[in-house]
């Protein structure tokens, strides 16, 4: 019960707050809150954030069930999670809220959430870089170093065949 709760916390609020509400506030400041007018651009854009929802919800299920774990780092998967995915990049979670906001950003054609879009990347790369993937090889070992070098860690691409 403990880890559905963290998993929905870190699917819900933790995305929810870095790409529906700091969004939110960027498109206030910025006086640009009136909604967007709907042609094929914006279509594509609500259909990316789409997508990149879908991502986020379907990492945190993998990490559940697969990973026997959730996306929290106090409670992580126990399991080397390199299916779904994670088969076609090693961060799909963060690539999937980092396509929500690229989304936004073209949807409301504004350059203030693309550089805070810029701005968590960098964070997010730092932190997968010095804490996240460490931790990893020290848990994982040779099965994580394997999956680090076939899976590349931003830019999905199709798995190498076997």
């Amino acid at each position: 019960m403990k880890n559905a709760v963290l998993t929905i916390l870190a699917t819900v609020l933790v995305p929810g707050l870095a790409v529906v509400l700091v969004p939110y506030w960027i498109l206030r400041v910025t006086g640009r809150l009136s909604g967007p007018a709907i042609g094929l651009l914006e279509a594509a854009s609500i259909a990316l954030v789409i997508l990149g929802a879908a991502m986020v919800i379907w990492v945190s299920l993998t990490f559940a069930t697969r990973g026997k774990g959730t996306p929290v780092p106090i409670v992580p998967p126990q399991v080397l999670v390199a299916e779904g995915l994670y088969r076609f990049v090693r961060n799909p979670m963060y690539v999937g809220a980092l396509l929500v906001l690229a989304a936004e950003a073209l949807l409301f054609r504004s350059a203030w959430i693309l550089l805070y879009a810029g701005f968590l990347w960098l964070a997010l790369h730092t932190f997968a870089v010095l804490i996240e993937e460490p931790d990893l090889e020290r848990r994982f070992g040779d099965s994580y170093r394997q999956y680090r070098e076939s899976t590349p860690r931003w830019i999905p691409r199709p798995p190498a065949k076997k």
